[in-house]
């Protein structure tokens, strides 16, 4: 049988063309790949710290930035707010009262390149230095201080961790003491200190009313040895009142003959009114 050379020679044409597009088209992928591993895209609250050949050359972004893919080595940050949650600590107060407390710090990265160069993990080390600052911080304080004064403990333990974590690059906002537990014996003890505390303030001002009361009294006293008619007429309007009862037995002295007189008036004047009233 017989084969065309044309044929044979077009076979071969072919089969060249195809050995010489394979290196082509796989070069082509290869660069598409290192092209694709090159770019990247750092958003607006994020940071890439870019080191060529171990030497650093800054911190990138946002937006494209490219990278050589064989000789930069990146670290991505984190520009938004953490919350840190501090675990409960047991903590001995100044005035060796037990308490369980626990925190919250809100914190940032200020300084992308310091978070990088300067610790390992910045989120493991805040947190560590948290936990160490809080026991520092309410080991120092009453436990009244601690109930009664928490503002002034949340600036002071933020500015303690703000210096603290400055040359890491990093901002402390705010830091928030949550909650501070204490044992059911302590805290009867409190409740009754709470108690004794009511008595005090009770008894204190029924003592100043008292006192308050005598005042009064006093230069009420003042006043009518000085106006005689003054206290007559409140003698009398004393006697009125006391006339309003029904069963009452008055006694009076022998020579105030004239209150015998009043106090009957006072009497028919009050049935006079009841009478007015049941028509």
């Amino acid at each position: 049988m017989e084969v065309n050379p044309s044929l044979l020679s077009a076979e071969g044409l072919q089969i060249e063309t195809v050995v010489e597009v394979i290196p082509i088209v796989i070069l082509a992928i290869f660069l598409l790949i290192i092209l694709a591993s090159a770019i990247r895209i750092v958003r607006e609250y994020e940071r890439i710290v870019v080191f060529r050949l171990g030497r650093l050359l800054g911190a990138k972004g946002p937006g494209v930035v490219i990278v050589l893919p064989a000789l930069d080595r990146v670290k991505k940050i984190d520009l938004r707010l953490f919350t840190l949650d501090v675990p409960k600590q047991r903590i001995f107060t100044k005035d060796n009262v037990t308490v369980d407390v626990d925190a919250v710090v809100y914190f940032r990265v200020a300084e992308a390149v310091l978070a990088v160069l300067k610790v390992q993990d910045y989120v493991l080390a805040s947190s560590l230095l948290s936990q160490t600052t809080l026991r520092d911080v309410i080991g120092q304080v009453e436990f009244d201080d601690l109930l009664t004064k928490r503002d002034e403990l949340n600036k002071r333990l933020q500015l303690i961790l703000d210096e603290a974590t400055d040359p890491w690059g990093i901002k402390v906002t705010a830091v928030a003491i949550k909650d501070a537990a204490i044992p059911e014996s302590m805290q009867r003890a409190i409740a009754k200190q709470a108690e004794a505390e009511r008595e005090r303030r009770s008894r204190v001002i029924m003592a100043e009313g008292e006192l308050q009361a005598a005042q009064k009294m006093t230069e009420a006293a003042s006043f009518y040895m000085k106006n005689p008619s003054a206290m007559r007429l409140r003698e009398l309007q004393t006697w009125t009142e006391i006339a309003r009862e029904k069963n009452m037995i008055i006694v009076t002295e022998g020579g105030t003959t004239s209150l015998g007189a009043v106090v009957g008036l006072a009497r028919e004047a009050a049935k006079g009114r009841q009478y007015e009233q049941r028509e």
